[in-house]
């Protein structure tokens, strides 16, 4: 994998890092998000449809994966990765004013959607080494165990699962 100067890095070094966002370092913020928008594991959150609800719905995420479901720095650290590259899309191609963040847990599993009013299908596209964008879908598709899109009477729900250990 080539780095940003176009050195090649080992597998995982161009990826951040939990500690970056454990926390020690966000909890203030990302208990302050659940406290505006609401607990993505009661119900559907809202968010408006603008880049900076990415940061929103991470920190969400974060605090919900590691605090509420005592996650692992590993899988939390995809779970957070894989919500901002939904949440991106769902941003960048769906035209909406809001979108909805939802996190549900069963034996096992951890399951994310994000639902939009577009009947729009996402699409997987092959991805090079050289792209500087478009890798979203890639990203979804090798870090989770399974994703897919349920189409809706209006819109669609695109989500993803990871297998977890259950504490």
């Amino acid at each position: 994998m080539a780095g940003l100067d176009g050195t090649e890095l080992p597998r995982g070094a161009g990826r951040a890092t939990a500690a970056r966002w454990s926390p020690a370092v966000e909890d203030e913020r990302a208990l302050k998000a659940l406290e505006l928008f609401g607990n993505p594991t009661e119900r559907e959150v809202p968010l408006p449809s603008r880049p900076e609800s990415a940061a929103t719905a991470r920190r969400l995420a974060q605090v919900v994966a590691l605090r509420q479901w005592q996650l692992g720095p590993k899988v939390t650290e995809d779970a957070v990765l894989l919500v901002s590259e939904l949440v991106g899309n769902a941003v960048r191609h769906t035209g909406a004013r809001v979108f909805g963040l939802r996190m549900r847990r069963r034996p096992g599993w951890i399951r994310v959607e994000v639902r939009d009013p577009s009947r729009g299908l996402p699409c997987l596209m092959p991805v090079q080494e050289t792209d500087i964008s478009g890798r979203g879908l890639f990203l979804v598709d090798k870090l989770s165990d399974r994703w897919g899109v349920d189409l809706l009477p209006r819109g669609k729900t695109t989500w993803f699962e990871m297998r977890v250990v259950d504490r």
